[in-house]
């Protein structure tokens, strides 16, 4: 719950204009990246895990 609570927080106080790769935010909070063909799966060190399709 408190990396959840963690990534919460820091969803509310990022800009949503991401114009940059910042290091630090995925090393904080993403554990592994998977790129498929038609989507990628992002799974964050929460147990969350999202996926991003084209």
């Amino acid at each position: 719950m408190k990396q959840i609570r963690g990534l919460q927080d820091f969803i509310k106080n990022y800009p949503t204009d991401i114009t940059m790769f910042g290091e630090t935010p995925v090393t904080r909070f993403v554990e592994k990246v998977t790129v498929y063909e038609d989507k990628c799966t992002v799974e964050f060190k929460s147990g969350v895990t999202i996926d991003i399709e084209e």
